[in-house]
């Protein structure tokens, strides 16, 4: 049985390569998209791994605000099961994986602001 593909959109670390690399092994390649009713705010990594991937000390984290001339551009990549399980490794307990529709129309699961934040 073949392994599914799953939409990941990023609008942050995960389009670095060196990130990229660290993570899958690989460099993911993805189209652009935006998604509408976010805005992004900076989040402070203190997770000593993180910052060794990422080598920046704040990273990106949306916010819904419900307004829907808010809106986030990145990119959707395809990825595996097992990538977006060491997706959820990579991400800090301040970030929780939804699903969302983005303006092409796509669903991708995206990485947010947990409730708690």
């Amino acid at each position: 049985m073949k392994d599914p593909i799953h939409l990941l959109f990023s609008y942050g670390t995960l389009q670095l390569e060196k990130v990229q690399l660290e993570n899958y092994g690989r460099i993911l390649v993805g189209q652009k998209d935006v998604l509408k009713g976010y805005e992004i705010e900076k989040l402070l990594i203190t997770d000593p791994k993180v910052l060794a991937k990422s080598e920046q000390e704040y990273h990106p984290i949306a916010v819904k605000t419900g307004n829907k001339s808010d809106c986030i551009k990145g990119i959707i990549f395809e990825i595996t099961s097992a990538e977006l399980e060491e997706t959820d490794r990579y991400e800090v307990d301040q970030y929780h994986r939804i699903l969302e529709t983005f303006e092409s129309g796509k669903k991708a699961w995206i990485y947010v602001a947990s409730p708690s934040k």
